[in-house]
């Protein structure tokens, strides 16, 4: 299967390229990627054998307009039902599949929105992921947040009236620490009622210390589930080890915590596998510990620093929709985030369908909400993970959302 983005050598460092080719060329130089590396925990869970198997009888162009019809027409939506809805034969039909999205959602969320914002606390990197903006083998400004940065940040970012964060940073257990990203679940919940994380996938009892700190839920991307295409684009580092990643959730809820969310980063491999994967994945997850609360995401490749070139070829907004929408009806209770990956008027669409939650405010560089909200130079910023498109303030977005008749909401879960 051909690539569907584009990484232009010209915009890669000789170092980098030099790794490149040696990597790509030289595949005995790499090590196995469905082996675990030393001190990888191991879980014993079927729930990759079931979505694997899934994945292995999946042939999309077999489904019909009469399956797609049928699929549409069943108040259950069946593991084939979601095949059909997720196959080309429902291109024609994204108008059928918004409407009955649009019921799900109004059904299950009324007219609410909830609203949050990421804030990126670390851009070190050990992988190389060739996608990447943080990728070890990418020159940009590195910067690692102290707490007392991390906490400016956090009143900056409070004062505009948010109530749920994220915290993320690179894939550097060197630089961004157990202790230190626990440190600042700490200070976060000095300001903040709902604390998510999206860092590196880490065994149980570390997962277990993060809720002890304060942390909520967690966030994992699986990037693509295409085990060969996945082999191609990590190159380097722990994040190399496709199993591992897969099993993070998992691990997650065992350590305690609240949610996970899942997401495959369409346009790195068959998109339509992918968002079936990221759909199993969470349906089989929900399954098995039916207390969790489960989240999707469905972003896109976005242009990083050093490489404005890539971008997907074959997922434009419609497919997008239609992506959406199947998540939608299969999994009507769980939460569906549109990123600002989206452009506004993208993001203010599909709120009205399908989608749950959407950031605000959001800025994917280390250390500048000083800059950003306060119009004021900041020296310690480091430098984004990749572009976005939809920069809105929490306070533009919030107005926005009342104006297309839907309730923001910036936090309704209650600690007793």
């Amino acid at each position: 299967m051909e690539n569907t983005f584009f990484i232009d050598s010209e915009f890669l460092s000789k170092e980098a390229l030099d790794k490149k080719h040696l990597l790509e060329n030289n595949p005995a130089s790499r090590t196995d990627h469905m082996a675990y590396l030393p001190g990888m925990e191991k879980i014993d869970s079927e729930i990759c054998s079931l979505v694997t198997e899934h994945l292995k009888s999946y042939d999309s162009s077999i489904y019909t307009e009469n399956d797609v019809k049928a699929a549409l027409s069943h108040s259950v939506c069946s593991i084939d039902d979601l095949k059909a809805l997720l196959s080309p034969a429902a291109e024609p039909f994204l108008e059928e599949l918004a409407q009955k999205a649009h019921k799900e959602t109004k059904k299950h969320f009324g007219n609410t929105v909830y609203m949050f914002t990421p804030l990126y606390i670390a851009n070190y990197c050990e992988n190389y992921c060739v996608y990447c903006g943080f990728n070890c083998y990418n020159h940009i400004k590195r910067v690692q947040l102290s707490m007392e940065q991390i906490e400016q940040e956090m009143q900056i970012i409070a004062a505009s009236g948010m109530e749920e964060i994220l915290l993320l940073t690179g894939e550097s257990k060197k630089k961004s620490s157990i202790n230190y990203i626990g440190e600042a679940c700490k200070t976060a919940r000095k300001y903040f009622r709902m604390v998510g994380l999206e860092i590196y996938p880490v065994n149980t009892d570390e997962y277990r210390y993060l809720h002890a700190c304060g942390a909520d839920y967690v966030t994992v991307f699986q990037e693509t589930y295409d085990t060969e295409k996945y082999e191609q684009l990590h190159l380097l580092g722990h994040k190399h080890v496709w199993p591992y990643r897969f099993d993070a959730q998992e691990r997650a809820l065992m350590g305690g915590m609240r949610g996970v969310a899942f997401s495959a980063l369409l346009g790195l491999a068959d998109f339509r596998l992918d968002a079936l994967a990221t759909a199993l994945h969470a349906h089989f997850i929900q399954r098995k510990y039916p207390h969790a609360e489960i989240s999707l995401s469905c972003p896109r490749l976005r242009p990083i620093i050093n490489n404005d070139k890539i971008n997907p070829l074959d997922v434009d907004e419609k497919r997008l929709c239609q992506i959406l929408c199947a998540y939608r009806i299969f999994l009507p209770f769980a939460g569906i985030t549109v990123s600002s990956r989206e452009s506004a008027s993208f993001r203010d669409g599909i709120v009205k369908i399908a989608a749950s939650k959407v950031s605000a405010g959001v800025s994917t560089g280390i250390g500048d909400h000083a800059s950003k909200y306060e119009c004021k130079e900041n020296s310690a910023a480091g430098d984004e993970q990749f572009e976005i498109n939809d920069s809105r303030s929490l306070k533009t977005m919030y107005e926005a959302m009342k104006a297309n008749g839907l309730q923001p909401v910036l936090n309704d879960y209650l600690y007793v």
